[in-house]
């Protein structure tokens, strides 16, 4: 995974970019990556851990019509999310994450595993939704992951 951060990070230094994220069932996890490396306050911002729906709403402005109707592990979620990001910093790019991590928490309709990420590259929004299996801490490594090789493949 160092491999995968250090070529994001280049990407991001060699461009002059900033990134933020947004996080939920990852819990921070994405920003310890990004940050991982010495000198990464050349590319990274800031992140947020917005785990409860009254985080999304109060400090990303995620609009509390779209959570209840969709819920919070949803595309529309993750897109209000990275909307957030991007409007509460100073970066040009951006991610969110909103997941269901396990081992409880899940249903039928959105089982344990599913994860829903909102994208912020050069100037376009996009998400993605995942379905990873394995135990909680092998989902959120997962989403980690797909994150930032999704983020290098939008460059």
């Amino acid at each position: 995974m160092v491999e995968k951060i250090d070529i994001l990070a280049k990407l991001l230094k060699e461009n002059g970019l900033k990134i933020s994220v947004a996080e939920s069932c990852t819990a921070g996890a994405l920003a310890g990556a990004l940050t991982s490396l010495s000198g990464a306050s050349r590319y990274f911002d800031r992140g947020y851990i917005t785990y409860s729906n009254c985080a999304k709403i109060e400090m990303l402005s995620v609009d509390p019509i779209v959570l209840g109707d969709e819920g919070a592990v949803s595309e529309a979620v993750a897109l209000e999310m990275v909307k957030g990001v991007v409007g509460q910093s100073n970066s040009d790019v951006a991610l969110s994450i909103t997941g269901i991590a396990g081992p409880t928490g899940g249903s039928q309709a959105k089982p344990v595993g599913t994860v829903c990420f909102g994208f912020f590259v050069n100037q376009n929004l996009s998400t993605s939704t995942q379905f990873f299996h394995g135990d909680r801490a092998e989902v959120i490594d997962q989403s980690v992951r797909f994150s930032v090789n999704h983020l290098i493949s939008l460059f």
